[in-house]
């Protein structure tokens, strides 16, 4: 069961969860531009979404949005507020992390899994087509629904991930990954991240990562601010590390050669290297690379080098199609 959380919820699916069927009725307070919403997985799980509708009328091709391993929707905030001024933005709560349910197997926290909910979703929403933003693991799931589902795909945005992933940055990630910590105050919290991840963002104050803090933690209601994810996401990770950094994904990556792609890369990335980032260039030509300097694993889509390139593919480089179906809730 899940800790509580300082959120009205409901218990659904093992795990307290905001809104009992915010599908239905999509919730929203004051001063918020989304709505929280819900799907249904197939094994179960109510899985939320923040949808951010855009202008009444709009005809556009929607965006769907994954974090990563440790992530949630809110990671997307500002870039989805941006966006959803001319179009529909939604963006995910993998299972197991922010408002979704926990998983009842542990086994289904791997990019199979959410790829399956991620399209479960599209069909309950009743979206055809959808450009992708996809952070390292939502990278992953977004190569993954190409290969099953590539009719789902207009376009997309690979951020800080591609078809061979260092080892390295595997390691780093193993090293925190599933281990809970909890803070007596929202400042704690943040120094902590600083000293454990500050060589990510050098150039970061304490003011961002505070805001790092409230986009990857949560209050309970016991008063301990701790991590918003299901601890046993880590599980088995340090014992899959040189597996996973074996893998060869270049025919998963090779499947969206169809597609105008941006790929975002921090510049002292250690999950996505220089000379696999221009490898990936070399291999398509519809690809604009963008390096955001100074930056390691991740970038945060904010900097204003990748919203210049994802709105240049949103607006410029995809073929829009008219909307088959309306904005329906999900």
């Amino acid at each position: 069961m899940r800790r509580a959380r300082c959120k009205p919820r409901s218990v659904s699916g093992g795990k307290t969860t905001m809104n009992a069927n915010p599908a239905v009725a999509g919730q929203t307070m004051i001063g918020q531009d989304w709505h929280d919403r819900s799907w249904q997985s197939e094994d179960g799980l109510s899985l939320h979404y923040r949808d951010y509708s855009g202008p009444d009328g709009a005809d556009l091709l929607p965006v769907i949005c994954i974090p990563g391993l440790t992530r949630n929707a809110r990671d997307f905030a500002g870039l989805a507020s941006h966006l959803s001024q001319h179009r529909r933005v939604i963006c995910v709560d993998l299972r197991g992390r922010g408002d979704s349910d926990f998983a009842k197997d542990a086994a289904t926290y791997q990019p199979l899994q959410y790829a399956q909910d991620v399209i479960a979703l599209m069909d309950q929403a009743g979206l055809d087509r959808a450009a992708f933003i996809g952070s390292s693991l939502g990278g992953l799931v977004t190569m993954t629904i190409a290969m099953s589902r590539p009719a789902l795909i207009a376009g997309a945005v690979l951020n800080d991930v591609g078809p061979k992933i260092e080892k390295a940055g595997l390691e780093r990630i193993a090293d925190y990954v599933g281990q809970q910590r909890s803070f007596p105050t929202w400042m704690h919290a943040a120094r902590s991240l600083q000293e454990n991840h500050g060589a990510i963002h050098p150039d970061w104050g304490v003011i961002d990562w505070l805001a790092e803090a409230k986009r990857v933690m949560v209050l309970g209601n016991n008063g301990r601010i701790t991590f918003d994810y299901d601890m046993r996401i880590g599980e088995g990770f340090a014992d899959a590390v040189d597996e996973a950094a074996g893998l060869d994904l270049w025919p998963a990556f090779e499947t969206m050669a169809r597609y105008p792609l941006v790929v975002v890369r921090g510049e002292n990335s250690d999950i996505l290297s220089d000379t696999v980032a221009r490898e990936m260039q070399g291999r398509m030509s519809n690809i604009e690379l963008v390096t955001v300097p100074g930056t390691g694993h991740l970038p945060t889509l904010a900097e204003p080098e990748v919203m210049q390139a994802i709105e240049h593919l949103l607006n410029e480089r995809l073929i829009e199609q008219p909307l088959s179906s309306g904005r329906a809730g999900g």
